[in-house]
């Protein structure tokens, strides 16, 4: 079962831990994970939709709920995020994809789009 997304305020569920014990760990790996976030290609619409399926595929509702924002702050709409989450059923069996609309859409729903001019 996916479990909810957690309210601690950091990206990731394990940061606030980690920060605490080994915090240059925690500054090294956030800046690892800014650079991943640069890379030129894909797109950015497809390099979200990627990780957004990655955290389907590990059940991990954190990133699910993270991806499926971000992708709509960048443009990606609903229906392009449900279809990359059902492309996992083939591989992946059924359950994590349903078990993931629900918090895709939520975090879908929590992105802040940028307003029209």
């Amino acid at each position: 079962m996916v479990t909810p997304v957690p309210e601690s305020g950091w990206s990731f569920p394990f940061e606030e831990s980690l920060h605490e014990v080994f915090p240059a760990l925690h500054d090294a790996q956030s800046a690892w994970l800014s650079q991943i976030d640069s890379l030129p290609a894909p797109d950015r619409k497809t390099h979200e939709l990627i990780r957004l399926v990655c955290t389907v595929v590990l059940r991990n509702a954190a990133g699910i709920a993270r991806h499926a924002r971000v992708a709509a702050e960048v443009g990606v709409t609903w229906d392009e995020v449900l279809g990359s989450i059902m492309l996992t059923v083939p591989a992946f069996g059924m359950l994590g994809a349903v078990e993931a609309i629900p918090v895709a859409r939520a975090g879908y729903d929590a992105a802040e789009l940028p307003e029209d001019d």
